[in-house]
């Protein structure tokens, strides 16, 4: 697949990017040697691997999940302006 200048226009349009001439040449330039590596990386027979998450095994240490912090939230919403039930009171801003 090989993009024409028209639609590297109508992609720059959507974006709302603002190219010069020799800006969109260029632009489609790249964009037309992405679509041929894609067009490369899809002709591959893949049939019989196995999907993977990471090119190497590996295993991510995890700390264990404790709380660390005490509980400090009355303190907080002491100094609010205003709360209820435990929860932050703000303006309405969404009509």
């Amino acid at each position: 697949m090989s993009l024409n200048p028209e639609e590297v226009r109508r992609i720059v349009r959507l974006a709302r990017l603002e190219l010069s001439p020799e800006e969109a040449g260029r632009t489609r330039d790249q964009l037309n040697d992405i679509l041929s590596f894609i067009e490369q990386l899809q002709a591959v027979d893949t049939t019989g691997v196995a999907p993977m998450a990471h090119a190497m095994d590996v295993v991510q240490r995890l700390r264990a999940d404790a709380v660390t912090e005490p509980d400090r939230r009355d303190v907080f919403q002491a100094i609010a302006p205003e709360t209820e039930a435990g929860l932050y009171l703000v303006p309405k801003v969404i009509e």
